[in-house]
């Protein structure tokens, strides 16, 4: 049925609805059937037209419009996919709407397209359902470019790179998939840091997010030539499906921006997990907060199975009208988001900073080597750590991710190896200390000053200060002039100073209320049961081994003998 006006609702169903729903049944009746018949036609667009989150009155904002429409007709059409804000039989009025232009809610910067809810949806209610047919897999590209050319041992993001190439650049309006290619955005609209010029990657100057940009560089680099570039490449072998004007690096580029910020990884297919490029879904932004992941079931109801598969998505908590609809990408730093998404968020709870952790162990021969002015005692156990250090697979400069509030228990095992002496073994091997636990008072002060000092020389290899990012940002008219890619590097910059600050301060404040900021503390005197400090047991549950719980433990045996 057509979708009635809520004025002609009110007054022409307002009496039956009365009389069956009897004394206080009236307002539950009403709001379910307004929910049900949905809006009229073109009402809720006319709403956000006024709210500009249609775009400006220019041609990229027809164009993007423009686009929208496409995709939905594609959609529906193609993918039998119901997106209609009237009900029909059988079928609920789509909740979802795309809106052209989304800006973050803090920061106030553009984030593109988004998908809003048309009307007030519940947690646990059903946002969409996008056949996988529609979707771009490894399994889609085989068979758009050959399985001669992408063989089934291919990686994921090569092979859709490989066909997003080809429906973009090499088919264009020809291709089927075109309405969904229309709406994917262009490098500078999502900005990812491997795509930034070096002059705005200046900006993050002292950040570890530099590295990892270099490093992704120059791996999208190998990855083109090995795959597409040469004489054993496939632009050289298949020069008909893979021509060189289009297959170029640039759009190698493009491909992988798509790709990095837009596929979605599918882990309950029938036939176990795959990347995928889906349609609308994509559409949706990231929020830290959400809980809500786009997956997939086979289609049907619970009584009788198509033997088809759809991806789905449920709403994870309750959204007002007009309000965005978000889901995770992942419990990811802003150093994440930034590197393959091209924005970074405020207050991320995820967010986190390398920190480069690094204890040179001190054998005869490398304080030999060292010959300074002041003579370095040689560690007796140094021999002995790095080969613990083999042993388990780690080397001795080791990068950590530094939170707010915490920091990994794989930092603390580390080292506590490392600080380990003479006073602490008394020639028990190393391997029969549990780094788990606190070894002794010297041993945990020893740890938490060296994460202090590897904290404080993160801090000093940014150029400039926390409170100068500050001043830049809160002189609104100046931060202003300076690009988008500029201002998230000020921001990302100053946020990763401000952890790291945070992070020297919780650490300080553990060492004065655990007693270990005073000079002769006790070592572990060849004891393997480790130590609890104050506040242990009640922030990380542990208490005090005692001799026959260790003995217990090693023996494979039950420790809790109730």
């Amino acid at each position: 049925f057509t979708a009635v006006p809520r004025s002609s609702l009110s007054r022409n169903y307002a009496p039956s609805l009365r009389m069956a729903g009897g004394e206080g049944g009236d307002s539950e009746w009403m709001k379910a059937l307004e929910e049900a018949s949905g809006s009229l036609p073109g009402e809720f667009e006319a709403e956000m037209k006024m709210k500009g989150l249609l775009g400006g009155k220019n041609n990229e904002g027809d164009t993007k419009l423009s686009a929208n429409a496409q995709l939905i007709k594609w959609l529906e059409e193609t993918g039998d996919v119901y997106l209609s804000e009237a009900s029909s039989w059988g079928e609920a009025p789509h909740p979802m709407a795309i809106s052209t232009e989304t800006r973050d809610e803090i920061t106030n910067e553009s984030s593109g397209r988004g998908l809003l809810a048309r009307r007030d949806i519940n947690d646990g209610d059903e946002l969409l359902r996008i056949p996988m047919a529609l979707c771009i897999t490894k399994e889609s590209a085989r068979k758009t470019m050959g399985k001669d050319a992408l063989p089934r041992e291919i990686n994921e993001y090569l092979s859709i790179a490989c066909q997003l190439i080809h429906e973009k650049f090499v088919l264009g309006e020809k291709s089927t998939m075109s309405a969904y290619i229309g709406v994917l955005p262009e490098v500078d609209e999502v900005n990812p840091t491997f795509t930034w010029p070096d002059d705005d990657l200046k900006f993050l100057d002292g950040s570890p997010v530099i590295a990892a940009t270099k490093s992704l560089q120059m791996k999208l680099r190998r990855e083109y030539d090995a795959l597409l570039g040469g004489e054993n490449g496939l632009i050289n072998k298949f020069p008909d499906r893979f021509p060189e004007e289009h297959f170029t690096f640039e759009n190698w580029l493009w491909a992988f921006t798509m790709l990095f910020s837009r596929a979605i990884r599918l882990r309950s297919l029938q036939q176990g997990e795959t990347l995928a490029m889906v349609p609308y879904a994509d559409l949706i932004n990231h929020s830290p907060f959400s809980g809500a992941y786009v997956d997939a079931r086979q289609s049907g109801d619970w009584l009788f199975k198509t033997g088809e598969e759809e991806v789905i998505l449920f709403a994870d908590r309750g959204y007002r009208r007009m309000e965005q609809i978000y889901i995770s990408y992942g419990p990811k730093s802003n150093a994440d988001l930034l590197l393959l998404y091209g924005f970074a968020v405020e207050r991320n709870p995820y967010n986190s900073v390398d920190v480069t952790v690094s204890i040179a162990p001190r054998t005869a021969k490398f304080v030999q080597e060292l010959a300074g002015d002041e003579p370095v005692p040689v560690d007796p156990l140094a021999d002995e750590k790095l080969a613990f250090l083999e042993n388990v697979g780690r080397d001795n400069t080791v990068d950590f991710p530094c939170y707010a509030d915490r920091y990994p228990v794989e930092m603390l095992e580390y080292l506590r190896l490392m600080q380990m002496t003479p006073e602490d073994t008394r020639g028990k091997p190393l391997s029969e200390f549990d780094y788990s636990r606190t070894i002794s008072l010297g041993n945990e002060a020893a740890v938490l000053t060296s994460v202090i000092d590897a904290v404080r020389r993160q801090l000093g290899r940014y150029p400039n200060t926390e409170e100068e990012d500050a001043m830049l940002i809160k002189d609104k008219s100046m931060f202003r002039m300076f690009t988008y890619n500029q201002r998230m590097a000020i921001r990302h910059r100053r946020n990763e100073k401000r952890l790291l600050k945070r992070t020297i301060a919780a650490l300080e404040k553990q060492l004065r209320q655990q007693g270990l900021d005073t000079d002769g503390l006790e070592r572990a005197d060849g004891s393997t049961l480790g130590q609890v400090l104050p506040g242990d047991e009640k922030k990380y549950g542990m208490k005090q081994r005692t001799a026959l719980e260790d003995r217990l433990e090693k023996m494979g045996l039950p420790v809790d003998l109730k």
